[in-house]
């Protein structure tokens, strides 16, 4: 009996690590996938332009920059209106006309932390354990009738990504993102499609949101993705109005 216990224990563990080594395996296949971790590490700069659609015929003209490390900027223009969501590397702030809010904002957590997710310039798998991230192989799953393969990414501050691979490419069709904000749980999910190389890397050019019921809800078409472009860091920082330090020297207004 103890011989047999022993060997179980023994084969338990080697599950555990053939397990772990799977979902390394698959990280790496997906980095290399999009382009290998050097092409994807020469990219300093990001600019995407697209369009957006909802229901109802909304149509809007979004534009998301990122700069190396974790800086980004989105926004929207409507109807001659333009909201703003950035994030310097320490603190998100926002513009929001749409909602009767044309000065900036600082943002609220639940707010902020969608936007986070965008600030990782490289995404949450690459260098997922210097960022504080576990992944997990949880095997094979279907989205819309076809074979994926799954992974959970705990992150740092306990968020939880599920990434669906196409077993073919291994790259990513789907994610599931749970966002745990004060003692609640937010879901999302978003399906990716249409990649293509810019500069070596793949991007997907098509890009849907929205819950479980329907992912659908708003899509937005890439229609040009520009890498290494020049852009000022200051378009990240937070406006002078809402930093304590300047509004009490009298300087806000002055860049």
């Amino acid at each position: 009996m103890r011989h047999a216990m022993i060997v179980l224990a023994a084969v338990s563990c080697l599950s555990v690590v053939a397990f772990s080594q799977s979902a390394e395996d698959h990280v790496n296949k997906n980095i290399q996938a999009k382009g290998g971790i050097d092409k994807i590490k020469a990219i300093k700069t990001v600019r995407m332009t697209g369009k957006l659609t909802a229901g109802g015929g909304f149509t809007a003209v979004t534009v998301q920059e990122n700069q190396r490390p974790n800086l980004v900027r989105e926004t929207l223009s409507l109807q001659g209106m333009t909201s703003v969501s950035a994030y310097d590397g320490t603190t998100g702030w926002q513009i929001q006309p749409f909602g009767g809010h044309k000065d900036p904002e600082l943002m609220g957590e639940d707010v902020l932390k969608d936007l986070l997710l965008d600030a990782d310039f490289d995404g949450p798998l690459v260098d997922y354990k210097e960022k504080g991230s576990t992944v997990e192989f949880l095997g094979h799953d279907v989205v819309d009738g076809d074979d994926a393969l799954r992974l959970k990414v705990t992150l740092k501050d306990g968020d939880i990504i599920y990434y669906y691979l196409d077993p073919d490419t291994y790259l990513e069709t789907r994610k599931d993102v749970q966002e745990f904000i004060r003692g609640s749980v937010r879901e999302s999910v978003t399906e990716l499609g249409s990649y293509k190389p810019v500069s070596g890397v793949m991007y997907p050019f098509s890009i849907s949101q929205g819950n479980k019921a329907n992912p659908a809800q708003q899509t937005t078409t890439i229609e040009k993705i520009e890498v290494n472009v020049p852009i000022d860091p200051r378009d990240f920082n937070v406006p002078a109005s809402l930093r304590p330090e300047e509004r009490k020297s009298g300087m806000v207004g002055i860049r």
